[in-house]
Formats: structure tokens, C-alpha cells, sequence
């Protein structure tokens, strides 16, 4: 079954990286598919922005999956983002974590172990459901860490500890390159890990992204974005076990300042 949404949703997971989306907004955007019930909300600061050079932002996110029957909902595989051209990641000059410093770890340690290569913060609810047993959630803090750039692939990690139902801690990986699609010239693949041995789900995600650093003594933004045309635009691909997909195209306007 393949479901194609062309609506106000982008699923961020990641994971990651997620949508660009309006500052300030209260309401989330709610999408039904069949069984599935999504929501997702956001924010970029500020809210006005350079028409003519790109500015630091901070990005904020947030997301929940459900089924109408109440039933375990499916695990997301890949999210796929396609962001707008006039928005961009900068991590070059940025300390680097690797992915061995993160697994196995619980979230002090994670940041102990990495805290120069800190980008964001936020947490994660999952649900777990084994074979004839009832499902149960479990919520954990998410940190998201720089995982430097090569060849022209810049990674991140996002490093959730959550109780599955003895504490593990679950590193997602997300590859994001500059890739050149009309509208859009960023584009940022997130690979889930199975929870649980396949038992579990995101149901519920919340963060913000946000690093100002150094680099050749001239400050620098990890994330940076302008506002040409009034609007943001994105466009996300969600694959689920099992083979459903669903397709998501965002747009929010933005304010053009000098």
C-alpha cells in the first residue's frame, strides 16, 4: 500500500531534521491517512530574515504518530527531506562526534563523551509492542550531535535513551548533501534503527536546533537560512516497515528584511 499526501505535513524525524516551518505557530498540522493519524508543528527564528544573505536561525520541531483504532502504529524506516534552496547546513569548523561515542551510552555520558559537537536538545516518546502482550511507551531525551563533513556529506547524529523496556540508547543517522531540485537544494536521508528488535515506534518527537561556534575566529551558525520569495518551502518522503510510504510537501511564508 502506497500513500501519497501532498498536504501541510512535514515528517521530520528525525528524525531530523525536520520541516522549516513558520515561527510562532500554535496549531499543528493534522493529516489522516487510512489508519494512520499524523501531526506535526514548528518554528524558525526569527521569523523575519535577509532577502539578500543568509542568517543564523534556530529551528524548532515537533511530531506524533497514531492510528485511528488505537492500534501500535508502524515504525518509520527512511525519511527522506527535501528543503528549500534558500536554506542551509554549516558544519565545517565544527567539533566532530563520531558514532561509537554514542552507542551504548546514556544520554550524560552521550554528552560528556561529545558535548563540543552539540546541535540540539529535545526528547522522543516510543511505543513498544511485543508478541501477545499490550503495547507500553516510553519517553527519553533526544541530543543531536555534529558528525562532521566529507566528500561533501555533511552527518548528523541524534542520540535518543529510552526504557524498550531496559534502557538502551538508539542512534539515528542522517546524511544531508547539497543536491540541486529546482525549488529545493538540500537533502537529508535519515536511517531509523529498529527499536526494540522491531517491536517499537516513534509515536511523539519535540526539539530544537541550534549551535553558534567559531571558526578561523569569525562566528558561524550551523544552520543558516534566507527569505527570497515569502516562503520556506520542503518536501518529505516517509517510508514505514512493511513498505507504506507517504509523501508531504510543506510550505510557510517568511518576512524579508534587509
Amino acid at each position: 500500500m502506497k500513500i501519497r499526501l501532498i498536504c501541510g505535513l512535514a515528517l521530520g524525524a528525525v528524525l531530523a531534521l525536520a520541516a522549516v516551518a513558520q515561527a510562532g505557530a500554535t496549531k499543528p498540522t493534522v493529516v489522516r491517512a487510512g489508519n494512520l493519524v499524523l501531526s506535526a508543528n514548528g518554528g524558525v527564528a526569527p521569523k523575519k530574515l535577509s532577502a539578500r544573505k543568509l542568517s543564523p536561525i534556530t529551528l524548532s520541531a515537533s511530531g506524533a504518530i497514531a492510528t485511528v483504532d488505537g492500534s501500535h502504529p508502524p515504525a518509520a524506516k527512511t525519511i527522506t527531506i527535501d528543503f528549500d534552496r534558500h536554506g542551509t547546513i554549516n558544519a565545517r569548523g565544527l567539533s566532530v562526534c563520531h558514532a561509537r561515542e554514542l552507542q551504548s551510552r546514556d544520554t550524560r555520558a552521550a554528552e560528556r563523551a561529545c558535548r563540543p559537537a552539540i546541535v540540539g536538545h529535545g526528547k522522543t516518546t516510543v511505543q513498544v509492542q511485543f508478541p501477545e502482550s499490550h503495547p507500553f511507551e516510553s519517553t527519553g531525551p533526544l541530543v543531536l550531535f555534529n558528525g562532521g563533513v566529507h566528500h561533501g556529506v555533511t552527518t548528523m547524529y541524534i542520540h535518543a535513551y529510552v526504557s524498550v523496556p531496559t534502557p538502551t540508547a538508539l542512534v539515528t543517522t542522517v546524511r544531508i548533501r547539497h543536491e540541486h531540485r529546482g525549488r529545493y537544494g538540500t537533502r537529508a536521508v535519515a536511517r531509523i534503527p529498529r527499536i526494540a528488535g522491531g517491536s517499537g515506534s516513534v509515536t511523539r518527537f519535540a526539539f530544537h536546533v541550534h549551535r553558534l561556534f567559531r571558526r578561523h575566529g569569525r562566528k558561524q551558525s550551523y544552520l543558516l537560512a534566507s527569505c527570497v520569495g515569502g516562503h520556506f518551502l520542503a518536501h518529505a518522503d516517509v517510508v514505514f516497515t512493511g513498505g507504506p510510504s507517504m509523501a508531504a510537501t510543506l510550505v510557510r511564508p517568511c518576512r524579508a528584511g534587509g
